[in-house]
This record gives structure tokens, sequence and C-alpha cells, in this order.
């Protein structure tokens, strides 16, 4: 038996819309890098973009469960010597709530080039408004 390998224009991608709102973040973010990773796609290929372009909406009413929202903290590196920053959850979602999702999903994507192109398929937005109207995004459900 041969391994099937999917060709570029057999691959259907579709636009999903996810509300934000009361979700836990980390469990969101599984979610979404499934999703632009194409998991849950039965011609899934580890080393292929098989995946979907996802719009997350009402980015700044997510969840932390815990203490996160004092005690997880973002680092930043200007690289110059003494030049590291660090920002806490919570005011990094006060000031940019859409960052705290990229951040999540980043890290759950592969890196390199693979990593890099499934990230640009990934659009965060605050409130409920979205300029991809056009592609008409379905809901997800969970």
């Amino acid at each position: 038996m041969k391994t099937y390998i999917p060709k570029q224009d057999e691959i259907e991608q579709k636009w999903w819309l996810i509300n934000a709102d009361g979700r836990v973040l980390g469990r969101l973010a599984t979610e979404v890098a499934d999703l632009i990773r194409g998991k849950r796609k039965p011609q899934f290929t580890s080393h292929l973009d098989t995946g979907d372009f996802v719009v997350v909406i009402n980015a700044e009413k997510i969840k932390v469960t815990g203490r996160k929202l004092e005690q997880k903290k973002y680092y930043s590196h200007s690289l110059y010597p003494g030049g590291i920053k660090e920002e806490v959850l919570k005011d990094l979602l006060a000031r940019n709530p859409e960052e705290v999702i990229k951040k999540a999903v980043w890290g759950m994507v592969p890196k390199g080039k693979l990593g890099r192109a499934l990230y640009k398929k990934l659009k965060v937005y605050r409130g409920s408004s979205h300029p991809h109207e056009a592609q008409n995004p379905q809901e997800y459900k969970f």
C-alpha cells in the first residue's frame, strides 16, 4: 500500500470564526493551533500546510485559571546588556489582548518555515467586529 500525500490543489482551506468570550486561554489556544495545523482533517500531513484560517474575536474577554493574571510573565529582550523586560499577563491583557492569544498559539505550532506559514493564518481581534466578512467564516463549535 502506498502512502497518501495530498497535493496542494486537493487541500481545501476553510475560514473559522471563534468567539473567545469566556474561554480559558490554554484550551482556546489548543483548539486554534489544531485548526490552523489541520490536525482535525483526514488528509493531515505533518510536513504540509493542510490547515484552515482562524478568526478569533472578543480577545479581551478570555479567562485564565488560578492566579495566572498576577503570576504569569512574558519576557522580551532588546539584545543589549540588561535589556530584559518582563510584563505580567494582567498588564498585557489590558494593553494588547490580541498578543496574549497569539503568543499562546505560537507556543503550540511547530517552529521553522512551516510554523511561520501556519501562524500567518491566525487573525485575532478585540471586540466582535472583524474585516473578514467576505471570506464567510463559519462559527466553530467546541
